[in-house]
């Protein structure tokens, strides 16, 4: 993907020149005169990297920076004049990431840009590879859905009320779709103890087709694997 490169300049003539700089690199710059254009830009473009002008009327770079930084983390590399040294640590301090002193080389300006966005690219890599995943909180196998939090289940958009025993039985198999279970896991997991007498697994199973399927006696969703135990069968939304 392209990068997009934001340049908040009053100055026209370095303001393209800068763009000449970055398109030259690959880059895709987006113009702006003062700070407030580039909030505006900011808000409508996925901006990688910004180059801003300290000095601006309307809104200078400091004030600009103060904003942006609410939102956004990508690098800003501040322009500033030699006389501009106290703007220079100001801007550091509230979340500049590099400054360049004007008037500048095009192969320094490149050379820090190319070095800012290498550093942002290995953040946001961080970032997505250390994310924890959602958590679900709901639970849906063919026409039955399961909400984990509120402990309510749904047949077909229907309101279905179930046993704490019965919920936890069917939240086991939703967990566990199109898998057979024994009865020694069923009873083990949601009893949480030696399963000894699994005839219990029988009656609550039955009890809960009763509930969820349309005809128990020839269930859609729980059936028997005889011999072995039971399944969910159901094609899964996730």
């Amino acid at each position: 993907m392209m990068k997009n490169i934001l340049i908040v300049e009053d100055d026209e003539g370095i303001r393209e020149a800068i763009a000449v700089y970055m398109t030259q690199q690959g880059y895709n710059p987006i113009l702006c005169g003062n700070g407030e254009e580039g909030l505006q830009a900011m808000k409508l473009h996925t901006i990688h990297l910004a180059i801003v002008d300290i000095m601006m009327p309307v809104m200078d770079g400091i004030e600009m920076t103060l904003h942006a930084r609410k939102t956004y983390d990508f690098p800003i590399v501040f322009l500033s004049a030699k006389s501009e040294d106290i703007d220079k640590i100001t801007g550091l301090n509230i979340g500049a990431d590099d400054y360049v002193t004007k008037p500048f080389g095009s192969m320094e300006l490149i050379a820090r840009v190319k070095s800012h966005l290498r550093r942002y690219e290995r953040m946001l890599e961080y970032k997505e590879n250390t994310k924890q995943p959602k958590e679900k909180t709901k639970l849906q196998v063919g026409l039955i859905e399961l909400d984990i939090y509120q402990k309510k289940v749904w047949v077909e958009d229907k309101r279905v009320h179930l046993t704490p025993k019965e919920f936890q039985i069917l939240e086991l198999f939703m967990n566990n779709p199109n898998r057979v279970l024994s009865a020694e896991q069923i009873y083990e997991s949601v009893w949480q103890e030696m399963a000894i007498n699994t005839e219990t697994i029988m009656v609550h199973i039955r009890k809960l087709r009763e509930k969820i399927e349309v005809d128990p006696k020839n269930p859609q969703y729980i059936k028997v694997v005889w011999g072995v135990g039971y399944i969910l069968e159901g094609d899964v939304t996730t």
